[in-house]
């Protein structure tokens, strides 16, 4: 509620001055206006030779409201995830037979529509 004042009388007091009010659409912040919408998050896992990994369970934690999506890596060691809230913040592994890759982070704020990731096991 204090935000959306603020925003508003930013607005307001940049209009007053004849000054397109810099940063804001619709009560936003111009780096979060940006990110609304949808991605999709792709990638391979490999393995430590660098070879692709088939049947490996790939996760993609919303860090926020800790809910968990799973793809299983296909024969080429491939995973893809649709319809990825650019808003939120994302973890992202891979587990296979006990072994876990390095987690990566998908920030809200990175731009990118796609966002390709490769996730290795050591």
């Amino acid at each position: 509620m204090v935000r959306m004042r603020l925003v508003a009388g930013a607005a307001f007091v940049a209009l007053t001055l004849g000054i397109a009010p810099m940063g804001t659409l619709m009560g936003l912040p111009a780096a979060q206006a940006q990110n609304l919408g949808q991605r999709v998050v792709n990638g391979v896992v490999l393995d430590a030779s660098s070879t692709a990994v088939s049947g490996a369970t790939v996760f993609l934690k919303n860090t926020k409201t800790k809910t968990i999506r799973s793809y299983t890596s296909t024969a080429d060691g491939k995973f893809r995830f649709a319809q990825v809230n650019m808003s939120d913040d994302y973890d992202l592994w891979a587990e296979k037979d006990g072994k876990k890759s390095a987690s990566k982070t998908i920030s809200s704020w990175d731009t990118r529509k796609e966002v390709e990731s490769e996730l290795k096991f050591k």
